[in-house]
């Protein structure tokens, strides 16, 4: 009786014992499988991370590439511009310069032009006694109407014509009788110009100036005419050293050397 009992409770014994062992090693083996696949999704998730991570670095990369090239051409457009704005200037500044010496030169030449002129005005400060004309005797020209030789030159022009003052000066004869030098003059004029220059206008059929009046260049002082002895209408000139008969020079000689066309 025992020894069944004993023995039935042996081998229940070892059947529990069996079936926790079993479940033991059931419960390690869910246990060690559960650890497997927590391993397998973790090295999956550093996986799937590290491409993750990988990629946005390359974007990145790429991004900091691109603001890089966006920056070089910046810079170089910025610099293309301020070529450009330099050589406008460059060429502004050349522009206004060249404009600026064509204007000296242009000023240069009219005050050149000018001071021409004005010596030339000065030097051409002496004119024709009459404006149009006919040259008829010459000076020192040998005729029967002198007692000598012709102390003047003569200006075929008819009766009326405006008789001009060769130059600017102050009257010191006029009137009848040559004005003091003889009928054979008749009216006559002469005029002081300084420096031992006296000019003489002869034959006039009128006088418009009086003794002490101060003339200029070019003024009206007298018509032509034909008095005393003339053998026609005309202008009798002299320049003379002195006021009287006897100091003329050759009139047209001088007149040229003064500018004058004759």
């Amino acid at each position: 009786m025992s020894q069944r009992v004993t023995s039935r409770f042996s081998r229940t014994s070892l059947i529990r014992t069996r079936a926790t062992v079993l479940a033991a090693g059931l419960g390690a083996s869910v246990v060690m499988g559960a650890g497997v696949a927590v391993a397998v999704d973790t090295t999956a998730a550093s996986g799937i991370a590290g491409a993750v991570g990988a990629q946005a670095a390359a974007q990145a990369e790429a991004a900091k590439a691109q603001a890089a090239q966006v920056k070089k051409a910046a810079d170089a457009k910025k610099a293309a511009d301020a070529k450009k704005a330099a050589d406008a200037k460059k060429a502004a500044d050349a522009k206004k310069a060249a404009q600026a010496k064509k204007a000296a030169q242009a000023a240069k030449a009219v005050k050149a032009k000018k001071t021409v002129q004005a010596a030339a005005k000065k030097k051409v400060s002496w004119v024709d006694p009459v404006k149009s004309y006919k040259i008829s005797a010459s000076f020192a020209q040998n005729g029967g109407m002198w007692a000598s030789k012709h102390s003047g030159q003569d200006y075929a022009v008819p009766t009326g014509t405006p008789v001009l003052a060769t130059h600017g000066g102050t009257v010191v004869k006029a009137g009848g009788n040559g004005a003091g030098d003889g009928p054979a003059y008749g009216n006559a004029v002469v005029i002081k110009h300084g420096n031992k220059t006296y000019s003489q206008y002869a034959h006039l059929s009128s006088v418009d100036v009086q003794v002490g009046q101060i003339v200029r260049t070019g003024q009206k002082i007298a018509l032509s005419g034909n008095t005393g002895n003339s053998s026609g209408p005309h202008l009798h000139f002299e320049i003379r050293t002195t006021p009287n008969y006897g100091s003329a020079v050759d009139p047209v000689k001088f007149l040229r050397a003064q500018g004058v066309r004759v």
